[in-house]
């Protein structure tokens, strides 16, 4: 494929290919003889998204979002299960969940997560959600890798994610993609609160307001990505 694509010799190639495996920047599969991203490379795409170049428009995105929904809002990625916390704005309520940037959830049972498997491609996605045990937090949680694609699913034809108690009980949460201008999910925009305070309806109603800052979060993304 690789060959195919950029027009070079197979063994100059193979001899790239190395050089990155042996950097840490891909890994290789043995059995299907594919690569994926490395830890190197995923460390080195996190420490450029946490930059200043993104952090000062996103804070202020944020600001107006959690000014509006009076919810704590986050944005994040997908790193392979897990969702990051790359910003994340609390909410003045005193009953709130604390968590700070850099933070990881499991992607499985929350709604930036979710939003996000939903967005990958679905070999990929069939082959992540497998290659390790779905842990179980909630009663609520989606354990079965098949049970979970098919809300997966639903979420990409909707366009958005809840998370009811999923992750951690008394915790309501709901996320939209955040889409770039070649329709690559770059990250989630995400607001969750306790359900004594926020129901999965008036999350739900949150949405458009997510959308629209979702917009504008693309935006700047693509004009600080040169």
């Amino acid at each position: 494929d690789l060959t195919a694509d950029l027009g070079l010799p197979r063994q100059t190639i193979h001899r790239v290919l190395q050089q990155l495996c042996d950097n840490g920047l891909i890994i290789r599969d043995p059995s299907r003889d594919r690569y994926a991203v490395g830890p190197r490379l995923s460390q080195l795409a996190m420490a450029t998204l946490n930059s200043d170049n993104h952090r000062a428009p996103l804070r202020a995105i944020l600001t107006e979002v959690v000014a509006d929904v009076e919810e704590t809002c986050n944005f994040g990625v997908l790193d392979g299960l897990e969702f990051m916390y790359l910003d994340r704005l609390e909410c003045s309520w005193s009953l709130r969940v604390h968590l700070s940037a850099g933070s990881r959830v499991p992607a499985h049972c929350t709604s930036g997560g979710k939003v996000l498997l939903a967005h990958l491609d679905p070999e990929l996605r069939n082959a992540l959600i497998r290659s390790r045990k779905l842990d179980k937090f909630t009663e609520n949680t989606i354990t079965n890798p098949d049970l979970l694609e098919r809300e997966l699913d639903e979420i990409h034809t909707q366009g958005y994610a809840l998370n009811d108690q999923e992750h951690t009980l008394g915790v309501i949460g709901a996320a939209v993609p955040v889409i770039n201008g070649e329709g690559r999910a770059l990250g989630a925009l995400a607001l969750h609160g306790p359900s004594q305070r926020l129901t999965l309806a008036a999350a739900k109603r949150h949405i458009p307001r997510l959308r629209a800052a979702a917009v504008q979060l693309a935006n700047v993304w693509s004009r600080n990505s040169y």
